[in-house]
Formats: C-alpha cells, sequence, structure tokens
C-alpha cells in the first residue's frame, strides 16, 4: 500500500527538518554551486556550516525558489531580497502584497517601453529592408559596367 501524500509529508516531519547540499539545490534548480554562493553573498540564503560544508535548510531551498523566480520576473536582486526579507517578516502581508505590487507595476512600465522601443526598431530595420531589396533589384536590372553587350544576332 503507497502512502499518501499528505502521510509521507507528516512521516517526514517526524524524522526532523530537511536539509540539503549545495549540489542537491544546484541540480534541483539547474543553477550551478558558484549562483547559489552568489546569492549567499548577497544576503539572499543563509546556509549553516557542517564542519567546511554549507547545510542548507528548507528555507534556503524556498528562499532560492523565490529568488530564481524573481529573476524570471525581471527582478534586481536587491528587489527580490526585500521582498523576500518582507515575506519572512512577521508584520502583515498587506505590506509584502502592496510592495510586490508596486515592483511588477514597474517592471510592467519598463517592458512595455522596451516593447514599444523594440516595435520602433523592427519597423526601421523592415524600412531598410525593403530599401535593400529595391536597390538590388535595380542593379540587378541595369547593365554591368565594363562588359560588353551580347552581340545582336
Amino acid at each position: 500500500m503507497t502512502a499518501s501524500p499528505r502521510e509521507r509529508e507528516r512521516a517526514a516531519e517526524r524524522a526532523g527538518p530537511r536539509t540539503h547540499t549545495i549540489t542537491e539545490l544546484a541540480a534541483e534548480f539547474d543553477i550551478t554551486p558558484r549562483a547559489i554562493r552568489f546569492y549567499e553573498d548577497m544576503g539572499l540564503l543563509a546556509p549553516q556550516r557542517a564542519g567546511r560544508n554549507r547545510v542548507y535548510t528548507q528555507r534556503d531551498r524556498t528562499r532560492l525558489k523565490l529568488t530564481l523566480r524573481g529573476k524570471r520576473l525581471g527582478l534586481s536582486l536587491l528587489e527580490v531580497k526585500r521582498l523576500v526579507d518582507m515575506y519572512e517578516s512577521p508584520a502583515d502581508t498587506v505590506q509584502q502584497l502592496s510592495a510586490f505590487r508596486e515592483v511588477l507595476a514597474e517592471h510592467r512600465e519598463m517592458l512595455e517601453r522596451q516593447r514599444e522601443d523594440i516595435e520602433i526598431t523592427l519597423a526601421e530595420i523592415g524600412q531598410h529592408e525593403a530599401r535593400c531589396r529595391t536597390l538590388l533589384a535595380q542593379a540587378a536590372a541595369r547593365p554591368r559596367r565594363g562588359r560588353s553587350a551580347p552581340p545582336d544576332p
């Protein structure tokens, strides 16, 4: 008989807090150990030590997951840190959600400006391509200098 997910979760809780190595986290999130150490340097993660080895708690794993999610959204690491730190504060989540919404709004505006710039640039490229096609067609239609025309039959 197979245990349900909830039963497995309870068994894990009884067994004690789950810890992770840097190698396990790197493999799970498909990033390098160096990236994880960088996030430590930025204050996003704070692993415990067992001798020379880093020991990551479930808290560290969650913070890493939130960090990577924030990066995918285009947030800077400082913005991610601010939001993740706020997430862990005992204060009401309204403050965190308001700050997160504000950050998302700023990024939306930035991305919309970038999209507008990209659309303008693509239109300009299209115009240059059309001009190049026209000039190439004109060049192909004219007789080349220095070559004699074929004799009339």
